[in-house]
């Protein structure tokens, strides 16, 4: 069955959440798989957003973090504290993140990009929540455009914490012992990290994609795992859901992946 590029990053992230797992979602591609993980694999994920939305069961596609759809038969109406808090409580599994850069240890860049903070060459919204999500939850998620100027050997700037400079640095400043990125999901690849460097390291290949392309697209050296496999394809079931389910009206599903 016929697929495009989103979908097969949606189904990549939505089989990584387990069922009963807290997982702070945003809106575009990580709430389409957070939507898909409750109708297929993970019927109880209970599901955090940044407005205060807790718990909600999701049957139509949230505009923003604050839509009313993030509240739909919730266990809370709360706030951005109180979401922020249960993270800091150790609360949640899971975060689900992009940036504007990336570094082999998982550190995110979403500030700015160029080499002056005061006159930069293109600037962002800044973190957000991110570096909350990123400090405090268990595992964090990354989806990202894999791209050479994108997968850099030194960040501009430092938003978000992944392993820092390798095993140990994030226990050496106090975030949780145990906790960091987990996986980080690109148009190419699923790349994950190596326990012993913390750096990151290519799992799955997507098909089609070969490994000097990935290698192309990459601005630091990677591992590679010793079981490197090719990704999996969305299922019928899958691509059925996501299209008649989870974004009928095409919201995410037709975006071009940037």
């Amino acid at each position: 069955m016929q697929y495009n590029q989103i979908e097969l990053l949606i189904c990549q992230m939505a089989r990584m959440l387990e069922d009963g797992s807290t997982t702070a979602v945003g809106t575009g591609m990580p709430c389409a798989a957070a939507m898909l993980a409750q109708k297929t694999t993970a019927p109880n994920l209970l599901l955090f957003f940044e407005a205060g939305g807790i718990g909600p069961q999701l049957t139509e596609m949230p505009i923003t973090v604050g839509n009313s759809r993030t509240f739909y038969k919730g266990i809370m109406a709360s706030s951005m504290t109180e979401v922020m808090e249960t993270g800091q409580r150790g609360l949640l599994d899971y975060a689900l993140l992009g940036g504007a850069q990336i570094d082999m240890y998982g550190n995110l860049n979403s500030t700015f990009v160029g080499k002056d903070h005061d006159k930069p060459d293109v600037r962002f919204p800044g973190s957000g929540g991110a570096n909350d999500l990123a400090s405090n939850s268990w595992r964090f998620i990354i989806l990202m455009r894999h791209e050479k100027r994108r997968f850099i050997k030194n960040l501009d700037y430092l938003t978000s914490p992944g392993y820092l400079d390798g095993k140990g640095a994030r226990e050496k400043i106090g975030l949780p012992p145990g906790s960091g990125p987990y996986k980080v999901v690109t148009n190419l690849a699923v790349l994950g990290f190596d326990e012993e460097t913390k750096r990151m390291q290519v799992e799955t290949i997507h098909p089609g994609v070969t490994k000097e392309e990935i290698i192309k697209e990459t601005d630091f050296e990677l591992l590679w795992s010793p079981e490197i496999a090719e990704s999996t394809p969305p299922t019928e079931e899958e691509l059925h859901i996501l299209r008649t389910e989870v974004d009928p009206n095409r919201y995410v599903l037709n975006r071009a992946f940037k």
